[in-house]
């Protein structure tokens, strides 16, 4: 991989999406009245413009969590990055990217960035993934817990220790490894509330319950993966033109992911999309790195 001079950084669900704030000029996204069934979407990107009611025409209320949260947080994202493009010296900012990441979901938005495949698709791509992952969440009672103040081995040891106390089917794990101090683990609801009990006796300085649907980065999320694959497989994907640091598999690895790409020499990274977890958890590591947000 080439020096990082620049980069971009996209968020993942857990970042707050602000749907009753100001969203950037090239995008318009409207969730209907909650008591109909429909989601109704119109999005500008550069000269493409996208209006696909169709794509939303089977959702359902119940699921509103991860869709159309999923499909939000993408859209304002990529509009983001128009909207940056529109600034002066946008589009030669743009140009100096040399590499892109994605937390989570982000991955999908990075993707698209860098053209492993289209706006349409990703957006596709993402609806399906939301509602892949809430039909699995809704198949069992799961959780998520992130724990501060501790190291990585520190907070495997409270999952084993928590894990020794339920059963097999609400074992936990660490399923986002965040920045140092900073973990979230994920597992069955009994096993969460097992961390959350004996978290301070591992002299954690908190533990937060994450306002998530469920376990997800586990396998708690199996029954989505036939259909995810199956969406992947009916899509066009190209090599992007820009590497793209990306998790693969098993937990979140987003503290080797910002370590790969400061020792790589990054210079400047934009975080692109709602909320700013991304530039605290980049300032975290490393306060002299200059982060931008876009569109929060």
């Amino acid at each position: 991989m080439a020096a990082a001079s620049a980069s971009l950084a996209l968020p993942s669900p857990l970042s707050s999406f602000r749907s009753n704030g100001p969203l950037p000029s090239r995008c318009f996204f409207r969730l209907n009245n909650p008591s109909r069934s429909r989601v109704f979407m119109s999005v500008s990107l550069g000269s493409q413009t996208v209006v696909d009611d169709a794509l939303f025409a089977d959702y359902k209320p119940t699921s509103a969590f991860l869709f159309p949260g999923q499909p939000a947080i993408y859209v304002t994202s990529l509009a983001a990055v128009e909207l940056l493009r529109a600034r002066d010296g946008g589009p030669q900012i743009i140009d100096s990217v040399d590499v892109t990441c994605g937390l989570s979901l982000g991955e999908y938005t990075a993707l698209a960035f860098a053209g492993a495949f289209s706006f349409d698709d990703g957006l596709k791509l993402v609806k399906q993934r939301g509602e892949a992952m809430q039909e699995a969440a809704d198949a069992a009672k799961s959780a998520m817990v992130s724990i501060i103040g501790l190291d990585s081995e520190k907070v495997q040891q409270l999952c084993d220790a928590a894990n020794q106390e339920v059963d097999v089917a609400d074992k936990v794990q660490i399923a986002n490894y965040l920045c140092p101090g900073n973990y979230a683990v994920s597992g069955g609801l009994k096993g969460v509330e097992a961390v959350e009990a004996k978290a301070k006796s591992f002299k954690a300085r908190m533990t937060v319950r994450l306002a998530v649907a469920g376990a997800f980065h586990t396998s708690f999320m199996d029954p989505a993966v036939s259909r995810l694959e199956a969406a992947l497989a009916a899509t066009q994907i190209r090599t992007p033109r820009i590497p793209v640091i990306s998790n693969v598999t098993s937990p979140v690895q987003w503290e080797t992911t910002v370590k790969t790409l400061l020792t790589k020499g990054l210079k400047k990274s934009y975080e692109l999309g709602p909320g700013k977890v991304i530039a605290g958890i980049v300032k975290r590591m490393d306060k002299s790195t200059e982060i931008e947000n876009i569109g929060a």
